[in-house]
């Protein structure tokens, strides 16, 4: 049994990584964005808002599916 799940946990943790990898990504690029000198128009302090939730939500998606991996484990003793 720990042979069949070890290619599932690999690829959770995959996911997770991918997903912690854009969040920070998007985090920087939004940042960014907001504090240069040019970007003090509305339009561009917007996206770089848009930008900052979505590298968030990355970070929240990742965050989930660790908890559910460790969540899994914990029951089923791995």
């Amino acid at each position: 049994m720990p042979n069949l799940l070890k290619p599932i946990k690999k690829k959770i943790n995959q996911i997770v990584f991918s997903f912690s990898f854009t969040g920070v990504t998007l985090l920087v690029l939004g940042f960014l964005m907001v504090w240069t000198k040019i970007g003090q128009q509305l339009f561009i302090i917007m996206m770089g808002l848009i930008i900052i939730v979505i590298a968030f939500s990355f970070f929240y998606w990742a965050y989930k599916i660790w908890a559910i991996k460790r969540d899994v484990e914990k029951y089923l003793k791995f």
